[in-house]
């Protein structure tokens, strides 16, 4: 997150933990319909670097009604680069390792294409849309309530 300057083109960044506390107070307060929700694991993790996010699958998709939980990691150079995303609840999807839960970013553009600005939320309301796309809304899925 940058602030913009005035006609001088210059710009503040906005420090690694005071975006996570933003990040973690809009997580905390729900996101649009509540279908999409993220949280720190550890409360005093002082480097808040491990976070968990839930997506309600949408509807009209074999995902609807289904609750995935995602793991995110932000790494010491979050949000320059992406965090890692792992999702902790089977899901059959073209852009997640089929073995490991694992967001591969050469397949999510989101991570693949990573800007600063973006963030967990960006993620997963992307990931949900992703659920929604013609390639993966119909795919057969594992079992509900199996996990990585």
């Amino acid at each position: 997150m940058t602030l913009g300057g005035g006609s001088g083109g210059s710009s503040v960044v906005v420090p690694r933990n005071f975006r996570l506390l933003e990040e973690l107070e809009r997580g905390e307060k729900g996101i649009g319909d509540g279908t999409v929700s993220y949280g720190m694991d550890d409360g005093d993790d002082i480097y808040m670097r491990s976070w968990t996010g839930t997506i309600i699958g949408p509807h009209n998709t074999v995902h609807e009604g289904r609750i995935y939980q995602l793991k995110l990691f932000c790494d010491k150079d979050y949000p320059d680069k992406p965090p890692s995303v792992r999702f902790h609840s089977r899901i059959n999807m073209t852009c997640v390792n089929p073995d490991t839960g694992v967001v591969d970013p050469r397949k999510f553009v989101v991570l693949g294409n990573w800007q600063r600005d973006y963030t967990m939320e960006y993620i997963l309301t992307h990931l949900k849309k992703e659920m929604a796309a013609s390639h993966n809304r119909k795919l057969v899925q594992p079992p509900e309530g199996t996990f990585f």
